[in-house]
């Protein structure tokens, strides 16, 4: 897909919101409803992904602190009876 194509299609797919969000006012109530889950899923797709990235991004560039500050991990063995 080249990028005119794909800019197009975001292009009509805004269209498509915009008017979506024009006729709301005078829709029926089921049609505001699953408009509204819709919504709400892609928002909530939106903040998990942040929020992964966020965590990955820690991870990755060391925000946590160098290896040796965050402190030496010990096994623990059973105990002998």
């Amino acid at each position: 897909m080249s990028s005119e194509s794909f800019l197009k299609e975001v292009q009509t797919i805004g269209e498509k919101f915009l008017l979506k969000l024009q006729k709301l006012p005078k829709a029926e109530p089921v049609e505001i409803v699953c408009f509204s889950v819709v919504l709400l899923f892609i928002a909530t797709v939106l903040v998990l992904m942040i929020i992964a990235c966020s965590c990955c991004c820690c991870t990755c560039c060391g925000c946590d602190g160098p290896p040796e500050s965050r402190g030496r991990k010990s096994q623990v063995s059973p105990a002998a009876r």
